[in-house]
């Protein structure tokens, strides 16, 4: 039997660590085409279809401040435009420029690079579950904690 206390901490310190990891990785993808990886992550939440600033904090699980601040940043260098929302007046939906887009293409190369470099590590095999387990996990805490407020 398991220690459940033991493993949630386990877990939390682990992905404490990855998330360093993951954040030291992007930046260094992110600088060479003029973002940071603050800046590629809220990007990034907009490229399949255009979201508001609450949607992409609950998605990406930092607060809705964060994510309105570096918007704006976008939204200035003019990677992000902020369009009519026909669901709310007051919030509207953020979509990436075609600068912004061209600032993720300029990434493409060096993130699947890394990619790559990241399943031979792993092997194929494994890289899959690793990410089913780590996308389980995350939908097993989605049901337990609330929602944040908006």
């Amino acid at each position: 039997m398991i220690d459940a206390q033991e493993k949630l901490s386990s877990m939390a310190l682990t992905v404490f660590a990855l998330n360093g990891l993951f954040l030291t990785v992007a930046e260094g993808l992110a600088v060479p085409a003029g973002l940071t990886a603050t800046r590629w992550q809220v990007l990034g939440a907009v490229l399949r279809e255009p979201l508001t600033q609450a949607e992409i904090a609950r998605r990406m699980g930092i607060t809705r401040q964060s994510v309105q601040r570096t918007a704006n940043q976008l939204a200035e260098d003019g990677m992000l435009a902020m369009i009519p929302n026909p669901s709310h007046r007051k919030a509207m939906l953020l979509q990436p420029t075609e600068k912004g887009l061209a600032a993720i293409r300029a990434i493409h190369p060096q993130h699947a690079a890394f990619a790559g470099r990241l399943k031979t590590e792993l092997g194929e095999e494994r890289m899959v579950r690793l990410s089913d387990a780590l996308t389980e996990l995350r939908s097993a805490m989605d049901h337990l904690v609330p929602a944040e407020a908006d």
